[in-house]
């Protein structure tokens, strides 16, 4: 089978017994970096040697057809340099052709960047969108997209890129929208900012080092009367949406009632 395993993303004590039982009897490791790889089992104090192969951007869809094939006489470890496999990071290729090859997938559950930074960021945990890393290239124009996103928004970013990011959502969503910067997370000096976008990118003009996790508020719910979102029900259905994917849509957005607005809407529609 198919093992994605989770590996801490800084501290070792987060290592899980199920994770070095695996790292200890299994006979073949998948990794993002072999290097790291390697640099792990050492310090998890792991004798076991197993035969390692590099699995990263570049290669994964190569490579996933041979993996998938070697699945079926052995288990097959995936490993990130840290974290869960596939979040970010090399993994949902090789499960996709797991899957459609009828090869088992099965996951260690362990570390997350991305839950960690959540549930200290002090937002809202009950609904949130994990984004990945920020665009490059059209960030603001991106960003913009998400600034009326109501779940609690989750990114990744670069330390040498932090700055200007935090800027840019200040921009799209609004200086006094709340958010965190989660940084070098379960590390000696792991620290957690909180505030809203215009005071984070005052704190960070100048960057910042480690590991970064952005959390940033959802936008809050618009203050709408039912016929106005009735006309923007069917706007959204004339360009192309179903009527009952718009009607959910400008609900969550609003705080109406998602059956009440598309009753009015269907209402409305029928005449």
């Amino acid at each position: 089978m198919i093992v994605l395993a989770a590996t801490p993303i800084g501290n070792l004590g987060d290592a899980s017994r199920r994770l070095v039982e695996t790292l200890e009897n299994a006979e073949l490791v998948v990794a993002e970096d072999t290097r790291t790889t390697a640099h792990l089992l050492r310090a998890l104090g792991i004798e076991n040697r197993p035969r390692l192969l590099a699995l990263h951007e570049h290669n994964e869809r190569a490579r996933s057809a041979e993996l998938v094939e070697l699945a079926r006489e052995t288990d097959v470890v995936v490993l990130t340099d840290a974290g869960m496999p596939g979040i970010s990071d090399p993994g949902y290729i090789l499960v996709e052709a797991a899957i459609a090859a009828d090869v088992t997938v099965t996951a260690l559950p362990g570390p997350s960047a991305v839950l960690t930074a959540l549930v200290l960021s002090g937002l809202p945990t009950d609904r949130f969108a994990f984004e990945g890393f920020l665009p490059r290239k059209g960030r603001l124009g991106h960003l913009r997209g998400l600034a009326r996103e109501p779940r609690t928004l989750v990114f990744f970013e670069a330390p040498h890129r932090i700055a200007t990011a935090l800027a840019d959502l200040a921009e799209a969503f609004g200086p006094e929208r709340r958010a965190a910067v989660c940084r070098e997370l379960t590390k000696k000096f792991e620290e957690v900012a909180r505030g809203t976008l215009a005071e984070l990118a005052e704190r960070y003009a100048e960057g910042a080092r480690g590991e970064i996790v952005v959390v940033v508020e959802g936008a809050p719910a618009r203050a709408i009367d039912l016929p106005t979102a009735v006309i923007e029900v069917q706007g959204r259905v004339a360009g192309g949406e179903r009527l009952k994917d718009a009607a959910s849509a400008v609900a969550e957005a609003t705080g109406l009632g998602k059956r009440e607005l598309y009753e009015a809407a269907l209402s409305r529609t029928s005449r």
